[in-house]
């Protein structure tokens, strides 16, 4: 029975254009970050009935397969004849046992390798350099995307190296046959060469399109699979490659189902459009009305912004995106004295400075720190921002002390790791914000850590990377195991001179304020990197004592919302998905 896919999709739109995920690269400020999971699904589903037969009527007067596939065979033999093709293998029988599904009367199941030439890639001699000077483009996986499409080749290969190789020509179809990529296919639209991880075939009498279709159906994929070898790395051969069953209509069947496929796909294709200019637009807009917030002049004006904002709040905060641009709207209106009224009666954070001051002389004197330089004042020009009254201006360097990792000779090898010991950090023992006391963690001997100067971490210490991923912070907690770790070259120790302070500064760290001061300071086009002079430089909106721990409770407070509304948002998405997978089962069974 043919199945009415328009109307499938009309019925199912929101579905289709809802069922969306978030990619694991997922930041703000781009929609190539998103999946979307409904229109993904939905070309599946159109591949899929059409290799079913149901996409398009059946026309009873039509030619059976069998004639095709007499002809293809009679095709072969000619070929084997005059000497262009050696005499193939015969391929086996197909059995009952071995059909997935039922086909359309006049359809033929079909083996890939019975319906045209086949061939496996190679690779030219690399200690030959002047085979690879020419401009033939020579394919591997990673040229073939996942929608089918043959990227820009990396390599080129010259006329004398296609002997050395394997040619493809226009309209044959390339197989990824190993890998994570195992299974992805295009159709040639000019010659290449290929490599040995690629299978292809050059169809004869047959639609080259239709073939390429049925081989990226979810059908023939999960078959491919389920005959790769192989669980980390799979591989399929080409003897076995050539084994899977193909649904096979008569010619002008493929035609009519080519022609349907590619008018649903066009669809699919403005469908993909449409959802991505509307979630553009919905960003856009959140953006918007977010920053009525943080650019309110006064409480009496951010009061009246946010009910305009909160009318809508349903309707706005419903991505991942939307409530990432919330939790840093509310982080940037901590720092801004914007999240919580001020109290006229507080002691100004000027007295606060003051106080800190005098202990970090006191540490000072007592040689557990070093002096430091004095920094330059901050000029009017530097302020970002007009902050509220009581509050002050300050550099990082006015509240905390900074400690390079060691970096002479006695910094440890990897001779000195031993598998328990003192915690040894890197970068990516960061995680979520903490200096984690993970699987991967590496140790050194008490010994080797009584022999290191700097570098040496206390309960409370934030560490910044200052390479790499710069600015990236974390907090180092101490625990009933570890009283203290050490961090390696590239980390940045910050001491507060005072930990009443800690809470906020964590809220700072993650500010736009911070990111900003960042950005601008940094440097390196292949590997950033910033000087720790840099890092002392950097300005702080300091509030008064009394503030402090209203901004921090106000603060935990709604991120756990931002943190409770983005679980179901995630929720949502795997229902809308799981429908979605659903649907296409329900339809193709």
């Amino acid at each position: 029975m043919t199945v009415q896919v328009e109307q499938l999709i009309t019925e199912h739109l929101d579905l289709w254009t809802q069922a969306q995920t978030t990619k694991s690269t997922s930041g703000r400020g781009s929609n190539n970050k998103i999946d979307l999971t409904g229109i993904k699904k939905l070309r599946e589903l159109i591949l899929e009935l059409a290799v079913r037969g149901k996409l398009v009527p059946q026309d009873p007067n039509d030619e059976p397969a069998s004639e095709l596939l007499k002809r293809i065979a009679a095709e072969k033999e000619a070929l084997v004849k005059t000497g262009k093709l050696k005499k193939q293998k015969p391929l086996p029988p197909i059995t009952d046992e071995e059909k997935p599904y039922e086909l359309p009367i006049g359809w033929e199941w079909s083996r890939l390798g019975q319906l045209g030439l086949g061939a496996t890639g190679k690779t030219p001699s690399t200690s030959r350099p002047d085979l690879f000077i020419g401009d033939i483009p020579f394919i591997g996986p990673g040229q073939i995307s996942a929608d089918g499409v043959l990227n820009e080749a990396e390599k080129f290969l010259s006329e004398g190296a296609v002997s050395h190789s394997t040619e493809g020509l226009p309209n044959d179809i390339l197989t990824v046959c190993i890998g994570g990529s195992i299974g992805k296919s295009t159709l040639l639209k000019s010659r290449v060469c290929f490599n040995q991880q690629i299978n292809s075939l050059r169809p004869l009498i047959t639609n080259p399109n239709f073939i390429l279709y049925a081989v990226r159906s979810l059908s023939f994929m999960n078959a491919l699979i389920n005959q790769a070898s192989g669980s980390a790395t799979p591989i399929i051969n080409r003897s076995k490659w050539e084994e899977l069953l193909l649904p096979l209509p008569c010619h002008e069947a493929q035609q009519k189902i080519v022609e349907k496929v590619d008018e649903l796909m066009a669809l699919c294709d403005q469908l993909e459009q449409q959802s991505y200019h509307q979630l553009d637009a919905h960003n856009q807009l959140v953006d918007a009305l977010l920053a009525t917030l943080t650019q309110s002049q006064n409480a009496d004006e951010l009061a009246s912004n946010w009910q305009r904002l909160a009318a809508y709040f349903d309707a706005l905060f419903t991505t991942e995106y939307s409530i990432d641009a919330l939790k840093q709207t509310i982080l940037q209106l901590a720092v801004m004295g914007k999240l919580v009224k001020q109290d006229p009666n507080d002691e100004p954070a000027s007295e606060l400075l003051k106080r800190i001051a005098a202990e970090k002389d006191a540490l000072v004197k007592a040689g557990k720190i070093k002096k430091q330089k004095p920094l330059p004042p901050i000029s009017d020009d530097e302020k970002p921002f007009e902050l509220p009254e009581g509050w002050v201006w300050c550099r990082l360097a006015d509240i905390a002390s900074f400690e390079n990792g060691d970096r002479s000779s006695r910094y440890p090898n990897s001779s000195d790791l031993v598998s328990n010991g003192i915690p040894f950090f890197g970068a990516y023992d960061i995680k979520d914000a903490k200096l984690a006391y993970s699987d991967e963690l590496r140790y050194i001997t008490e010994e080797k850590f009584a022999e290191l100067s700097n570098g040496k971490l206390s309960d409370g210490d934030f560490v910044m990377l200052l390479r790499g991923s710069v600015g990236k912070t974390a907090q180092f907690l101490s625990s009933e195991f570890f009283s203290t770790g050490f961090i390696n070259a590239q980390m940045l120790i910050i001491r507060l001179v005072n930990r009443i302070l800690e809470r906020y500064i964590e809220i700072y760290f993650d500010s736009e304020l911070f990111k900003n001061q960042i950005f601008v300071s940094k440097s390196g086009a292949v590997i950033q990197q910033i000087p720790a002079s840099k890092i002392s430089e950097l300005m702080i909106p300091l509030p008064p004592t009394g503030t402090l721990s209203r901004i921090t409770l106000i603060n935990r407070e709604l991120l756990q919302i931002c943190d409770s509304l983005a679980e179901k948002i995630n929720s949502f998405e795997k229902i809308q998905a799981v429908l979605a997978e659903s649907l296409v089962e329900q339809v193709v069974a």
